[in-house]
């Protein structure tokens, strides 16, 4: 998605579940099988080479069920590109990647990804962007929710402060708003996985509490979630680990609390 002016307030969303209270679990929940536990992301000697350099080299990686992965590191050092890799959008020039103890493929239908291009329709409404991605993706989303309920669109809109504004064109929107969209986009899939590409990038106060908020509901659901930021000590009281990227690189890896700084850094 596109970056979004500083003064472009989110504001305080319309659902308590974005004031401190917890969003519905038929809202957030995930709906992949219950019963498989393999790990959520297995990764070895991932690479991708772009434009004649390395953007990625050599990235092992394993993440278990329910898990919440920081991945920090300067401008340049591969995290869009570990994302992408890991939301499929890329495919690695080496190495291999499973997702859900299977093909990474196969497993698009459980992964959401929030990246810095919206991808919204802009003549369309809020409401009509939910209601085409849930036509597009009719197939796999049948399957995955074919015994439990649909999530409502109209909660999910309210979640993330769009009610007001569900019937306006896109193109209308503010920054903020469109980030807000992108955000219900992710919700109304309710993903296994999600992966969030620098969320709180030119975000005011407001809206960085709302991304606060989303990790953590959606962790509590058992969501497993790769967050990449440059703030690295709000995205530490938020998950569980952490790797810094360098030059496409793994430098480091352990808890996210004892992640190290680095120049670039966000001191928000």
């Amino acid at each position: 998605m596109g970056a979004v002016d500083a003064g472009a307030s989110i504001g305080e969303p319309e659902s308590n579940a974005l004031t401190g209270l917890p969003m519905s679990e038929a809202l957030l929940a995930p709906t992949g099988p219950s019963q498989a536990r393999a790990p959520v992301v297995v990764a070895q000697k991932l690479a991708r080479r772009h434009a004649g350099r390395w953007a990625l080299r050599g990235v092992d990686l394993e993440l278990e069920p329910g898990r919440a992965l920081m991945i920090v590191g300067p401008n340049g050092s591969g995290k869009t590109t570990l994302i992408r890799l890991l939301g499929t959008a890329l495919a690695p020039t080496s190495g291999s990647l499973r997702l859900f103890g299977g093909p990474a493929e196969a497993a698009r239908p459980r992964v959401a990804m929030l990246s810095h291009a919206d991808n919204h329709y802009d003549d369309l409404s809020a409401r009509e962007n939910l209601l085409v991605s849930a036509r597009l993706a009719a197939s796999s989303v049948g399957r995955r929710f074919a015994n439990t309920p649909g999530p409502d669109i109209e909660a999910v809109l309210a979640t993330v402060g769009l009610s007001a504004r569900a019937d306006d064109v896109v193109r209308t929107f503010s920054a903020g708003m469109r980030k807000r969209l992108a955000f219900a986009r992710l919700l109304w899939k309710r993903a296994d996985l999600v992966l969030l590409d620098e969320p709180y990038a030119g975000l005011d106060p407001a809206g960085g509490r709302l991304v606060d908020t989303l990790v953590h509901d959606l962790r509590a659901t058992g969501t497993t979630v790769v967050l990449s930021t440059h703030q690295i000590a709000r995205g530490a009281s938020l998950c569980d680990d952490a790797v810094l990227l360098e030059a496409g690189r793994v430098k480091w890896r352990g808890k996210a609390a004892d992640a190290p700084r680095y120049a670039g850094e966000s001191q928000e």
